[in-house]
């Protein structure tokens, strides 16, 4: 059996991670004037839409929309039970989970060393990380604990459908109930049509273009291979830029960090034990059910960092709580993963008609 493996990027993400870090930081420090400049560069003043920034976040997420296949929503009638379980708890359990187990710890439990200022905007951020349903790397989640692929596409697609209409008005009620802060609602649809319903529209355009052109083969086998090192580099890129617009806010808050996983990591181990057991509850086979958990368990970080930037400015606590998602998303994804792979004798054995 060959063993499978992460390519080297996916595979040390959260080094990279950590290094943009420390060179945004060191960029912050060294060159103020050059990185206010490049933080200056909006789409109009006061929008909030930093132009570097912007750029990047597509060159990260059209070519992950040119994996969603929505032909593959037609198949969903005939294995409805484990899609229920994982809309059920992506839009009904997630958001909302994370906003209260934020709260307590902003709020109440990590109230001494957080000013209520800061404990708002990390709120927030964690909010907006839970209602971004992940998107691009559930693929690789899914190939190491030896998923069903067209079932966890369809996950995907159906997860991105409902990405245009709920995850919006999830975030202004949960942010503005949950915080003392004020979400403009034309901004979030904004950030939906920006960077959702626009790249998801021309990936799937492309898909079908260079798909009739150049044939499946082709376009799964070598185009979209070629394509992850950009969208890679695209986002260590927006890190180094996010970590150098708010690098003095960091050097001070270096425990604002640690403290901001720890909501994050138990949000993350709860929906993701909630997704696999009410999967094993209902008889889901393990190809299903193990998709399902690491798709409650991670997040679409690109459009949560996006968002919080939209919102709040690159500068801003949103923003550093969602970028602190992307650096503790691959070594507890792969514990999930660890987990399945360990338990998937907990199943029944696949059934074609009955999961």
């Amino acid at each position: 059996m060959t063993t499978k493996r992460l390519n080297v990027f996916e595979r040390y993400l959260s080094l990279w991670v950590g290094l943009c870090m420390v060179a945004g930081i060191l960029l912050g420090n060294t060159v103020p004037a050059f990185m206010n400049g490049l933080r200056s560069l909006e789409f109009g003043a006061g929008s909030q839409i930093n132009i570097p920034i912007a750029v990047l976040i597509w060159l990260m997420i059209t070519p992950m929309m040119m994996k969603v296949d929505f032909g593959a929503i037609r198949n969903v009638g005939r294995r409805p039970r484990g899609l229920f379980v994982t809309l059920f708890v992506n839009w009904l359990v997630k958001p909302f989970s994370m906003a209260a187990i934020a709260y307590v710890f902003f709020r109440h439990i990590f109230a001494a060393w957080i000013p209520a200022a800061d404990a708002d905007q990390y709120i927030a951020g964690c909010i907006i990380l839970a209602a971004a349903p992940c998107t691009a790397m559930v693929f690789v989640w899914s190939h190491l604990s030896d998923g069903d692929p067209a079932y966890t596409l369809v996950q995907v697609s159906v997860n991105d459908l409902l990405m245009l209409v709920l995850f919006a008005p999830i975030v202004r009620f949960l942010v503005s109930g949950a915080s003392s802060l004020h979400v403009p609602f034309e901004v979030l649809l904004y950030s939906v049509l920006v960077f959702i319903a626009i790249p998801l529209t021309a990936g799937v355009l492309l898909r079908r273009w260079l798909m009739r052109a150049r044939g499946r083969a082709w376009f799964e086998d070598v185009l979209l291979p070629r394509f992850a090192p950009l969208s890679m580099a695209a986002l260590l890129a927006t890190l180094v830029l996010i970590f150098a617009f708010q690098a003095q806010n960091i050097t001070t808050k270096t425990l604002h960090v640690a403290l901001i996983a720890v909501p994050i990591l138990i949000q993350v181990y709860f929906n993701s034990s909630l997704t696999y057991g009410l999967m094993r509850l209902f008889g889901v086979e393990y190809a299903i059910a193990a998709p399902g958990a690491l798709i409650g368990a991670s997040n679409f970080f690109e459009l949560a960092v996006a968002t919080a930037i939209a919102l709040f400015g690159p500068q801003s606590g949103a923003a550093l709580a969602t970028v602190v998602g992307v650096l503790i998303e691959v070594p507890v994804m792969l514990s999930v993963c660890s987990v399945c792979n360990r338990t998937r004798h907990w199943f029944p054995a696949p059934a074609s008609t009955t999961s």
